[in-house]
Parts: C-alpha cells; structure tokens; sequence
C-alpha cells in the first residue's frame, strides 16, 4: 500500500516539474539561438559597420569581460535571497536593452561602456539561472541538466548557422538584424520564464551562512578551480586545432568546417544519453576522470595532422575531433553533477555565481596559454596539454572524497513502523549499489 501510494506521488511530482522544465528549457534554446546568431558576426559588426579599429575591439571586450566577473557572488547571493527567477529576469531584461543599444554605437568610450553592462548582466544571469536549474531539477536532475544541455547547444548550432546567411549578405543591414534578433532572444527568454517557471521562495539560510561563505568552502573552490582549468578544452576545438590545420597541415580548409560540425553533432546527439547517467557527484567524480583520459587520447591525434598526407589529415582530425566530443560530453556532465551536488541547497545561487566567476576567468586566458604556450611547443605542447588535462581528471576522485567528508551527513526521515522499515531498506539497497559501483569503477 505504501509502494502504492508513493508511486502515485512520485507521478504527481513529475507531472508537476515537466512544466518548468520545459519552459526553461525553451527559454535556454531560445536565448542560445540569439547568441549564436551573435557570437559569430560580431566582430564583424563592430569593425565593419561600428568602424572600430579590431585592438580596441579587443581591448574592449577584455575590460569587459574581467569588469563582468564582479557580479558573480552578489548576484548569486540576491538570487539566494529573494529567489532566482526574479534575478533571472532582470538580468535578461538589461540584456536585452544593452545588446540592442549595440547598434547605437559611435564611438570607443561607448562600446566599452555597453559591453561592460552586458557582461555584468551575463554573469549575474548565470548565477540565478544555475540556481533556477537547481530548483527546476525535481527528482532526476541530471536527466534535466543533460537535457537543457543538448537544446543549449541545439540552440547555438541554429544560431550560427542563422548567422552564416547574414555573414554571406555581408551588409550593415544584415549586421544589425543579428545585433537586434540576440536583444530579442534575451526578451523572448525572460517572457517564456515569466510566464512558465514559478517565482520559487528563497530556502531558509542556517545562522551560520554568511555572504561569503563559498570562499570558505575549500573543496568547492578546489573543484572550481579544477573545472576552471579543464575549460581549457572548449577552446582547443574552437581556437588552437583551427590555427593548427590551418598553419601547420595541408589538409584542406573545409576540414574546419567539418570539425566543428562534428564536434556540436556529438555533443547534441550524446549529452542526454550520457549526461542523465552522471547525477551524483561521485559519479560526476569519474565522469572528470574519463574526460581526462578521452582528452589524453584526442590531443597527441591533433599534433599528428601535421605529419601525415593531405587527404589523411582530415580524418584524423575528425577522429581526434570525435574522442575530445565524447570527453567534452563527459566533461560537462560531471561539472553539473559537482557545481551543484557539492553546494548547499540554500546557496546554489552563490556556489554558481563562484563557478561562473572561475569558467569565464578560464575562458579568458584560454587563449593566451593555447596560443602561447601549446603552439609555441608544438608537438611537445600538444602533449603536455594532454597530460594536463588527465591529471585534472584523474584530481577530481580525491577532492569528491575530501569535499563528501566535509559536508554534513543527511537527515535521517522521521518514519513510523512499516514505513521506517521501507525507508531503512531503501537506504541499504541504495548504500549496496553506491558500494557495488564503486567497486566496478
């Protein structure tokens, strides 16, 4: 009877979360599908059609970009205070005024001043939406996050290829209609949130719970920084392979092309078959470490397209490029399991404003350390990068250890007779098969 009667709950339970979910999940593609269309002309229009001279576009963006991670961990906390879908929300709507202000441009001081808000809004949007992912997850929520993260990348290979026609166009017309369909993706975002997501309260806070409290939490900012550092792996597809190819093999340039097709495919294509088994953070543990190895295997295969035949460095690129997907799926996994399985439920919103501020820190010096470092070494770089990235991977089982012993033991349910019975024995079948996993592994 009590079999019975939480199986009916737990239907009721989903049939409740489905709701939000897909709302979120609409909005999150809908937003992405504006930020493809963006991040692939953009440079383009503000050195053609805003006439800004590509150093100061650059040296704009970089202010920007490190002004923006100030607004990590107090937007993390106002989410965590006042709940995140308002946070969310406002984050989105100065999004969407800034980007459209984008075509208003006349001058250097002005881009500067635009991008930066933007930033500040980018980062702030992350760290209440991880918190409305948090609280939107329901019952199975890695089966959620994997989901949001195949649409999430759905949404940007849509926009870049939207983006494409405009590139082809080629005029301040075309430009300018990507500049305003991203403003509207934010507008179009936020109204399908604020109308399917629910204005979830903030959780009651412990006495000891301080502003700052993430700063305190030794594993998690050692697991941010660890993660911080793998994101290095984005930017090797994106950034350091293209100039590869193109400086140092004969391979044909459509193989740039096919790189990137290849790697958006795999991850849209497995990130919800392989995302929804990696939930616990001793699951999002040795998902790290398979990433660490998939990256060891795919980095030396990159180096090798310099030394092979025309016709054959292309499939090796595209085999290198398949392993590092499967890795960069496994990756991104094990970051969802362990940014929010190692954060207390009353704080998602500040632990995520933390590993925004660490990713985005990454992203930023990406280029310098693969441009600088992995090309000035050449093959030798690609094999240290490699070795760097398993030992991340291979770092990640210990610190879930250290991170599990410092965090406090569940609460045991206050449950009467049969009930308690039911309970206790679905405790040891769950502690059985967390015994029986970790012994496969």
């Amino acid at each position: 009877m009590i079999m019975m009667k939480r199986g009916a709950d737990r239907k009721v339970s989903e049939e409740s979360e489905a709701g939000p979910q897909r709302a979120l999940i609409v909005a999150s593609f809908v937003n992405r599908v504006g930020n493809g269309l963006f991040n692939a002309a953009s440079v383009l229009y503000f050195t053609l059609v805003a006439h800004l001279p590509a150093t100061q576009v650059g040296a704009g963006l970089t202010i920007a970009g490190l002004c923006g991670l100030a607004a990590g961990i107090p937007a993390g906390n106002l989410a965590d205070r006042y709940g995140p879908r308002v946070i969310w929300l406002i984050a989105f709507l100065v999004q969407a005024a800034s980007m459209a202000a984008f075509v208003l441009i006349d001058s250097w001081p002005v881009f500067v001043l635009l991008a930066t808000v933007d930033r500040l809004a980018a980062t702030a949007g992350g760290a209440a939406g991880g918190a409305l992912i948090a609280r939107v997850g329901g019952e199975r929520p890695a089966a959620f996050r994997a989901r949001l993260r195949t649409y999430v990348n759905l949404g940007v290979v849509t926009g870049t290829l939207g983006a494409a026609v405009a590139l082809q166009i080629d005029t301040r017309a075309a430009y300018t209609a990507l500049i305003l369909a991203n403003a509207a993706s934010f507008a179009g975002a936020a109204l399908v949130v604020l109308l399917g997501v629910p204005a979830y309260p903030p959780l009651p806070r412990p006495e000891q719970h301080r502003q700052w409290s993430v700063l305190a939490d030794r594993p998690y900012v050692s697991f941010v920084a660890l993660y911080s550092a793998m994101g290095l792996q984005y930017q090797t597809v994106s950034l350091l392979l293209p100039i590869w190819i193109s400086a140092h093999t004969d391979a044909p340039r459509w193989t740039v092309a096919a790189i990137y097709a290849i790697n958006s495919g795999i991850c849209v294509l497995l990130q919800s078959r392989l995302g929804a088994k990696v939930e616990t953070p001793r699951q999002g543990g040795r998902a790290f470490r398979l990433a660490g190895l998939m990256f060891l295997l795919s980095c030396p295969l990159m180096a090798l397209t310099a030394d092979v035949p025309a016709w054959v460095a292309p499939v090796l690129a595209v085999l290198a490029v398949a392993l590092h997907s499967l890795g960069e799926v496994w990756e991104s996994s094990a970051g969802y399991a362990l940014g929010f399985g190692l954060a207390p439920d009353h704080a998602h919103g500040q632990y995520q404003g933390l590993l925004g501020i660490g990713f985005n820190a990454g992203q930023a010096l990406a280029p310098l350390v693969l441009t600088g470092a992995v090309l000035g070494l050449g093959h030798t770089g690609w094999l240290l990068l490699g070795l760097f990235f398993a030992a991340l991977g291979a770092a990640a089982t210990p610190l879930v250890g250290w991170a599990e012993r410092t965090r406090p033991a569940p609460p045991v349910p206050d449950v009467p007779g049969e009930a308690a019975s039911e309970a206790s024995a679905e405790a040891a079948s769950e502690a059985a098969a967390d015994t029986a996993a970790r012994l496969s592994s």
